[in-house]
């Protein structure tokens, strides 16, 4: 990926020529908001090297910014929107909602904005989901609760001749897709037929993935919702743990293929004492492996808590061979997996210990989101929409070093983000944690299990 080019240009149907009713400024020191031209960006590479001295003032660096036009491409008079949100539940999916219909309606003075139900299988008449009109007054108090308030289903994006005749059927020439990177390549095939067909339709994806796993983007929204929820879990086990005698808490967390929500939930909690993420491989059994040293600290401290990701370890476990209807492998259950394996090494030690396993998975993804994340998915969602009102398509809405900036489809899912083994992340998680830098008995074939599990984390869906 070092030597991968980047293409960050945006495409847009056609040249803004009508004024946008959002009354801004275009000097600075009046105490008005400014308006956002196309030709203001942010870099992408920040860090700078004594090697590369080089200014890449190019497209292959530079992101647009994102922010309202003072002219746009569609009359707000003429324009019919569709909104979905695809996949799994993650929280600020109904906060998001929420700030895409006000700012249409509040903002532009577009009226007619369809909610289609349950992701994309509401483009579907033989399904029978009717759309919902939405609007300020029945999305005002969504926030409040968790879940999607249109549904969500996985599936149904392979059906792309479909979903464009219903978009076209309908007239409709704005749609914001809120999903994870399935659902925005599915957006792009979207996008893609309705060129093809000489459609002037507005694609826009706000990214959405509670493990945080979308590329370039600074964290996705949920995500900070997510940690939250799991250091709670966390705190909770530990206070079991900490009261038995040898007490194990054990958490598995999601992550499937990136262990960013259990890395940061270790470094929030100050409580945990193993981590385990799917880029870093661990031994179950010898010296130097992850039981030894699970045995290890309880004889010092007569306590753990371990974390674990969902996708972590998996080289252990049976595979499935199955894929769920997002096309997304089934993993085996490594949560499961850990508790019976720790009660059976201890049990033929004749060790007493007390295991507490939980999985708070569905529990966080319900959530209602904290104010953090509720502020980012309301900044999102008007983002999103004023890109659409200029006409953008094919990109995704998303913070790039506290910034928000437009991002092609196609550069977000080219590969998927992971947490780098040796970067300061995982080495700040070591350090809170306690845990060994590898818990792996030969470093033989080390490399390969690590490049294999980076390799597999890049890798889309259709590729595994």
């Amino acid at each position: 990926m070092a030597d991968e080019r980047y293409d960050f240009t945006i495409e847009t149907l056609g040249e803004c020529k009508i004024p946008s009713p959002i009354e801004l400024s275009k000097t600075v020191g009046d105490f008005r908001a400014n308006y956002v031209h196309d030709d203001s960006y942010v870099r992408y590479k920040v860090n700078v090297y004594s090697d590369d001295m080089s200014d890449d003032v190019t497209s292959a660096n530079l992101m647009q910014k994102a922010g309202p036009r003072e002219f746009i491409y569609f009359d707000p008079k003429h324009v019919n929107v569709g909104i979905c949100t695809c996949g799994g539940l993650c929280p600020g999916l109904n906060d998001v909602i929420r700030a895409v219909v006000r700012c249409l309606y509040n903002r532009y003075g577009v009226t007619r904005i369809h909610g289609f139900q349950y992701g994309y299988k509401g483009f579907f008449p033989d399904d029978g989901f009717p759309t919902i009109m939405l609007n300020p007054d029945n999305v005002d108090d969504i926030h409040k609760i968790g879940g999607s308030m249109l549904g969500t289903s996985r599936g149904g994006g392979q059906r792309v001749v479909d979903i464009v005749d219903c978009i076209e059927k309908m007239n409709i020439n704005m749609l914001f897709i809120i999903g994870g990177d399935g659902t925005q390549r599915g957006a792009l095939d979207i996008a893609n037929e309705i060129g093809q067909r000489g459609l002037k339709v507005s694609v826009i994806g706000i990214p959405k993935t509670v493990d945080n796993d979308l590329q370039f983007i600074d964290r996705s929204f949920g995500f900070e919702t997510a940690v939250q929820k799991a250091k709670e879990a966390v705190s909770a086990i530990h206070m079991e743990a900490d009261s038995q005698i040898n007490g194990i808490g054990l958490v598995k967390l999601m992550g499937r293929e990136s262990g960013f929500i259990a890395t940061a939930t270790a470094l929030a909690s100050h409580e945990t004492n193993f981590c385990l993420i799917p880029e870093v491989p661990f031994d179950m059994g010898g010296p130097n492996g992850f039981l030894q040293h699970l045995e290890n600290r309880l004889r010092e401290k007569h306590h753990a808590v371990v974390i674990v990701a969902e996708g972590a370890g998996q080289e252990h476990l049976t595979k499935t061979n199955q894929k769920d209807a997002s096309g997304n492998i089934k993993l085996a259950d490594v949560g499961v997996y850990l508790r019976d394996e720790i009660t059976k090494y201890f049990k033929e030690r004749n060790i007493h210990i007390n295991l507490k396993y939980i999985d708070p998975g569905y529990q966080i993804r319900a959530a209602v989101t904290t104010a953090n994340d509720s502020i980012y998915c309301e900044r999102l969602g008007n983002n999103a929409v004023h890109a659409a009102m200029a006409g953008k398509t094919k990109m995704v809405v998303g913070l790039v070093h506290e910034k928000f900036v437009h991002i092609p489809i196609k550069m977000v899912t080219a590969h998927r983000n992971v947490v780098d083994p040796e970067g300061a992340m995982w080495r700040d998680a070591l350090d809170a944690t306690g845990q060994p830098i590898l818990m792996v008995n030969s470093m033989t074939g080390i490399h390969e299990r690590l490049e294999r599990a980076s390799s597999d984390a890049r890798k889309t869906p259709d590729e595994k």
